[in-house]
């Protein structure tokens, strides 16, 4: 006794369309839309659900109801050679797929190649997919569904990195801020945008090896320039071929796939060294930069923070982004601290420290106890800020100097100043290559340390 009415959730009676019962085993029955009828020349869909749970019945009816649908449009498109309204789907192709997981599903299956049915599965199995087809009146679509017989389209290259961003990447960003999400994510297109620009946004089973080649040719000829002028570092080029490479292998590592053959394998430039930042020396930061009245008119925010960094050898962001928790003035030794937050990961496991606060540093975060709100999260912004005042300002000592030159003056003055290895190491935030045989030192015996190479000043 079937209830065939319209479906509306909150009234029982209702939340039962397209449900059918036979005995005490439920059925999915709907008649195919008008609209279709030129498609599927079924007029009435009749399929046993395996069930005789209602509740059961009602989540398969929807599974199978959709898988309709999907089906439906995909067929339309087909005719009409356009793209499926279903951003997840894409093409005809993908619909079609898409339809024949989900009615697999709402027939108690999952949806399986029919090759590796055919390798891996028992013949048992096998039957019982078979005699589902028949019981459901051995219809194409459920053939397509619980014997894995439609092909899985692959996706363009393009939508393959949305796929991994949203899913295939979930572990490597699940810590990070939007902010560092965002800009973990911009190298990563800059390549496929390279790649889609060369080759085109070509689905991920027709990038073969000439497609890898036409890119890395790219690169090379701006590596070592036809004309003769200077060309571009490897690095960039390597990190773009990384890029593509990691994104093929675990897209089809993902469809199961994993032996499937890189075409970007082995493609890589011999590294050059990366040229250090050169430090401020320690005249110019006395002379030049703890000058009275050297940031009038700059953002007084990114005044301390540059205070700030003097005397830890944080990097930028680490103190931009400072909780009121991690600064903590009322302490036997003043200190900030530098750990990781559930949604902000730090840039390496021993970056994990507390420093001292001493000179310049101490008054600077006495006038910003709760932090620096300005910029939290706001990495870019403050790069910018703090670049522009140095150039308008002329507080860069030489060429090639930029903010971080005062993390690489601070490890400086600690070596020239006779500090131990493993300590400085510490409150670097490195990783200590000697096996380690304490924790650094207590925060009196850092802060004694620092205070012994610390700058003076007069007045920020």
């Amino acid at each position: 006794m079937g209830n065939n009415v319209g479906y509306n959730p909150p009234m029982t009676h209702r939340r039962n369309h397209y449900l059918e019962q036979r005995g005490h085993h439920w059925y999915y029955k709907r008649r195919v839309p008008r609209r279709y009828a030129e498609i599927d020349t079924r007029r009435y869909i009749k399929a046993a659900l395996h069930t005789d749970s209602l509740s059961v019945a009602r989540a398969r009816r929807d599974a199978m109801a959709d898988a309709d649908e999907a089906f439906w449009e995909g067929a339309m498109l087909e005719q009409l050679g356009e793209r499926c309204s279903d951003p997840e789907m894409q093409t005809a192709a993908a619909c079609r797929h898409r339809s024949a997981q989900r009615r697999a599903k709402a027939m108690g299956f999952v949806f399986t190649p029919v090759e590796r049915l055919a390798s891996d599965t028992s013949l048992e199995e096998i039957s019982r997919r078979t005699s589902a087809i028949n019981e459901g009146g051995s219809f194409e679509r459920e053939a397509e569904a619980v014997l894995g017989l439609t092909a899985q389209p692959a996706l363009p290259i393009s939508e393959a990195l949305k796929l991994y961003f949203d899913k295939l990447a979930v572990s490597e960003i699940r810590k990070k801020s939007a902010c560092q999400i965002d800009k973990w994510k911009l190298p990563k297109k800059r390549s496929i945008e390279r790649f889609i620009e060369l080759c085109g946004d070509l689905p991920m089973n027709k990038i073969e090896r000439s497609h890898a080649r036409v890119f890395y040719d790219f690169w090379s000829e701006r590596l070592v320039p036809k004309d003769g002028s200077k060309g571009m570092k490897p690095n960039s080029a390597n990190r773009e071929l990384g890029n593509l490479r990691k994104l093929f292998r675990d897209y089809w590592t993902y469809e199961g796939q994993e032996g499937r053959e890189n075409p970007f394998r082995s493609l890589r430039f011999a590294n050059e060294p990366v040229e250090t930042t050169p430090a401020f020396s320690d005249e110019w930061v006395r002379m030049r930069i703890l000058k009275p009245g050297v940031f009038d008119g700059l953002n007084r925010e990114a005044q301390l923070i540059i205070y700030t960094l003097i005397e830890t050898g944080c990097r930028p962001s680490e103190i931009a982004n400072l909780a009121p928790e991690d600064i903590r003035l009322d302490a036997d030794v003043p200190h900030i601290a530098i750990h990781p937050k559930t949604k902000r990961e730090l840039k390496t496991q021993s970056s994990k420290r507390e420093i001292p606060l001493v000179g310049v540093s101490l008054e600077a975060m006495k006038q910003a106890p709760n932090g620096f709100p300005h910029y939290r999260e706001r990495g870019y912004l403050l790069s910018a800020s703090l670049m522009k005042a140095f150039r308008a300002r002329n507080l860069f000592e030489v060429k090639g100097q930029r903010i971080y030159s005062f993390r690489h003056a601070f490890e400086k003055r600690m070596l020239e100043g006779g500090l131990d290895y493993g300590l400085r190491c510490t409150l670097m935030g490195h990783k200590n290559s000697r096996p380690e045989y304490g924790d650094g030192g207590s925060l009196e015996f850092r802060r004694a340390e620092l205070e012994s190479i610390a700058h003076s000043f007069s007045e920020i």
